[in-house]
């Protein structure tokens, strides 16, 4: 068995065709890229107790976009470990454990849900989960680049758009089997037929004669639920959200095709080019920012172009990634108040599927343009024109609450759209860019150390749009009730103004409820949420232009003397 996993049993024999090799890193790079679509995970983590909507108990948006923030930082990590481990031991055994780790982590990712304790999320999904899929996204990638020396851009590109596009598939799976496996909460009735009290912030109903938690759901909150029911009162801690029975599904299926995939894997035999190939003049290549030396990975880590490479990925990473782990909520938060009739949750639903789309054919396209423009040109048009889109959002935001209409959710869908191309398109042309400063010999393990950018940009990004959100809610949310007639406050939540925090960390207060009390013409501020992060990424962004700027080839003396 030692044997047949051995790097020396997958050298390719002379005649093997190398397109026999993409289809194996894609199918690998599908399934951990169904990371994208975690957000479709959010509304039912945040339900787990309440199921149609969150009850005082239920694991907040923050807790939960923290377990991608853990997946991320792990891969990360992973990735700058599995680099050197790859180059010794060949990407057939690195796939192995990729595929154990991704599958395992569902597993105990699963049980956490099941038995309510979040640790095990953490565990499961982030720890064992992430480490599954940073073994799992260096494997194929220095493969290919060994495969395609005569067009790296390329190679890296299909290599890498199986993880943008793996959201494709995993979004309307996932939805698909929380859906399948969805069993509604007990309903009690219409919310003027059934007696409520207040406790500490949470409400509470007559059940069978015993005083029991409930959650409220009005007209606007029906849009939101993960199948459509009544508004009215339902008891906490019966039904379920099917997310469990999810996650133990997608573990299974996961695991099988990525062992398939990486039984598959070969690599080219020492001095092996591609038949009628030759490398290019040296000068040409020269001017181009190519090098045909090769900088070992200690030596690459002491230069200045690899740290700044790091900040121009972490940096345009943690704009992009901080979007995309809540990308559903967004699209929810910033448009369903104003059109509930078009943005439901099939709505972004499908808007996380586009993402995945044209994050995908980001990583294809402006990796192969990065062949003939170069990869520092490709960088400077992400970084410039991304500052700009970012900061053009607040805009569009405010525009859709002042006139709610159509044309403004295209404007965003379209701005997003283009972002996510430039995020996707700056993983594929990374690893191109390291094998044009530091050449190949090395570039599996300088690209894994490389991606612990990633894992900083995975904490920066999530963590501040969670942060900076919830802070702008919280002001939202007490501004709202000032504006709120006393009285009427009262007799809606059953507690007075003077217990707002209490009610807000039992999420009995929303911006919703709270605007069936305002006085009429109050404008939902739900559009405001994200504006702040917005312009923190367009800094990030801008910074990284900078930095990108700065980077020249890399000195001969640095090569290594064989």
């Amino acid at each position: 068995m030692s044997a047949f996993f051995a790097k020396e049993a997958i050298y390719a024999l002379p005649g093997f065709n190398r397109w026999r090799v993409p289809p194996a890193s894609i199918a690998i790079h599908l399934c951990i890229g169904s990371l994208y679509s975690w957000s479709s995970f959010n509304s039912p983590l945040t339900c787990v107790l309440g199921v149609v909507t969150p009850a005082a108990d239920d694991w907040t948006l923050s807790n939960v976009v923290a377990i991608f923030t853990v997946a991320i930082v792990c891969l990360g990590l992973m990735a700058a470990v599995a680099g050197s481990w790859l180059e010794k031991v060949g990407p057939r055994t690195v796939g192995l454990v990729a595929a154990v780790c991704w599958g395992g982590g569902f597993l105990v990712g699963g049980i956490g849900i099941l038995w309510h304790q979040l640790w095990l999320l953490y565990l499961g999904y982030g720890v064992v989960g992430g480490c599954g899929l940073g073994l799992g996204y260096v494997s194929p990638v220095s493969t290919l680049i060994r495969w395609f020396p005569d067009r790296r851009g390329m190679a890296t590109g299909m290599a890498i758009m199986g993880f943008g596009g793996g959201a494709i598939i995993g979004a309307p799976l996932q939805e698909e089997l929380i859906r399948r496996y969805y069993q509604p909460p007990q309903y009690l009735g219409p919310t003027a037929d059934v007696p409520l009290t207040t406790n500490a912030g949470r409400r509470y109903a007559d059940v069978s004669g015993k005083s029991t938690e409930v959650v409220v759901v009005n007209e606007k909150d029906v849009s939101q639920m993960i199948v459509r029911g009544q508004p009215g009162v339902y008891v906490v801690g019966t039904g379920s959200t099917g997310v469990a029975a999810a996650f133990f599904t997608l573990g299974g299926l996961y695991f099988v095709v990525m062992v398939l995939a990486a039984l598959s894997f070969r690599i080219p035999a020492p001095g092996w080019q591609p038949a009628g190939w030759t490398p290019p003049d040296p000068q040409l290549a020269a001017r181009k920012m190519v090098t045909h030396s090769h900088v070992e990975l200690n030596t690459a880590m002491c230069t200045p172009q690899f740290y700044l490479l790091w900040i121009v990925l972490c940096f345009n990473v943690t704009a992009g990634i901080g979007v995309l782990g809540v990308a559903k909520t967004i699209m929810t938060d910033l448009f369903s108040p104003a059109l509930p009739q078009l943005v439901t949750s099939d709505f972004a639903k499908m808007y996380v599927v586009m993402i995945s789309i044209f994050n995908l054919l980001g990583r294809f396209f402006w990796a192969s343009a990065s062949d003939y423009i170069g990869r520092k040109t490709t960088y400077a048009i992400f970084l410039v024109l991304g500052t700009l889109l970012y900061s053009s959002i607040p805009f569009i935001a405010q525009q859709m609450s002042v006139s709610p209409s159509v044309t403004w959710l295209v404007i965003f869908y379209a701005v997003t759209m283009l972002i996510f191309t430039m995020y996707g398109g700056g993983f594929a042309t990374i690893p191109a860019y390291l094998a044009d400063m530091f050449g190949t010999r090395f570039v599996g393990a300088i690209h894994g150390r490389l991606l612990t950018a990633w894992s900083a940009a995975g904490v920066l990004g999530p963590m501040v749009l969670a942060a900076l959100r919830e802070r702008t809610l919280q002001q939202t949310l007490k501004d709202l009730t000032a504006q709120a007639d006393p009285t009427a406050f009262l007799q809606k939540f059953g507690a007075p103004t003077s217990d707002l925090s209490q009610l807000i960390q039992s999420k009995t207060v929303t911006i919703s409820k709270l605007l069936e009390i305002c006085p009429p013409g109050t404008s939902d501020p739900s559009s405001t949420l994200y504006n702040t992060t917005m312009y923190f990424m367009a800094g990030l962004l801008a910074t990284a232009a900078i930095a990108n700027a700065c980077i020249h080839p890399v000195h001969e003396r640095h090569a290594a003397k064989d």
